[in-house]
């Protein structure tokens, strides 16, 4: 029985909670990417389980590719902090073109 999207608290996009390898919770866009990094699948308890491809253990046929939702979520890329002195040029790019 597939479970509903929580919302990210941030930007209240649906995410999916995840439990990494090392035990911790990962959120996850809920649909699948194919330039996702991520890979997920769901255990015998039912749990959704997430850990990262490598050479070694490729991407199994019962697991998809999602996005952690950090590197997706708009909310998280307005607060990533730039140190004193570093000007984001994107910011500058986007006035420019504006004008």
């Amino acid at each position: 029985m597939p479970t509903r999207p929580a919302t990210c608290p941030d930007c209240h996009r649906p995410i999916r909670w995840t439990v990494t390898e090392a035990g911790r919770r990962l959120a996850v866009d809920p649909e699948p990417h194919p330039d996702g990094n991520t890979a997920i699948w769901r255990d015998g308890n039912g749990t959704l389980r997430s850990r990262r491809p490598t050479t070694e253990l490729p991407l199994c046929g019962w697991e998809r590719l999602h996005k952690p939702h950090i590197a997706t979520c708009p909310a998280q890329q307005q607060q990533l902090a730039l140190p004193v002195g570093v000007t984001r040029l994107d910011d500058h790019r986007n006035r420019r073109r504006t004008r």
